[in-house]
């Protein structure tokens, strides 16, 4: 059964590993996180700061990959896109990946992915729909009172998936 495991950075990748290893079987994991605000935080500072100022430099691969053809290398500010390319990809290894190494460590076909949303539950349940996932493992974190009450993204995915979800308490 394929199985999606969605952290936040939070959940235990030991616990994890527990569950999903045997649900999936040969089955490949999805370890997913989602990113809800690099777009719009950019938009926020660049209404109440400006546009940034031109940026001379050589090259800018330290803000994304080289061109895989023989093209001049591009010059000045990366732009938008790139930075949050480069961010996703940030938190992607830094959420997903202990959760990945757990799994692959106890013979799983792991893969880590991030996506950027509005609303981390809306893109668990998507993400779970486009790989017809068998169960979603999601943690709860047990935040306090307001947390129950306005809802955290461990309920929200309970109440919304039609897919069987598998909540780690920590």
């Amino acid at each position: 059964m394929r199985v999606l495991v969605a952290t936040d950075g939070r959940i235990d990748p030991q616990e994890a590993a527990d569950y999903a290893v045997p649900l999936a079987g040969d089955d490949p994991i999805t370890v997913l996180t989602v990113v809800e605000i690099p777009r719009r935080l950019l938009q926020e500072l660049r209404q109440v700061m400006g546009e940034p100022a031109e940026v001379q430099v050589d090259a800018d691969v330290e803000y994304v990959e080289p061109p895989a053809t023989e093209v001049e290398t591009p010059r000045g500010w990366p732009g938008d896109d790139a930075m949050i390319a480069r961010y996703l990809e940030d938190k992607r290894v830094e959420y997903t990946q202990p959760v990945v190494d757990a799994l692959v460590a106890r013979g799983a076909t792991a893969t880590g992915k991030v996506v950027e949303g509005e609303d981390a539950a809306k893109g668990i349940l998507e993400e779970a729909d486009r790989l017809d996932v068998g169960v979603v493992i999601v943690g709860a974190h047990g935040q306090g009172y307001w947390e129950g009450l306005l809802g955290s993204t461990g309920t929200k995915v309970v109440r919304r998936s039609a897919r069987p979800v598998l909540v780690l308490k920590d």
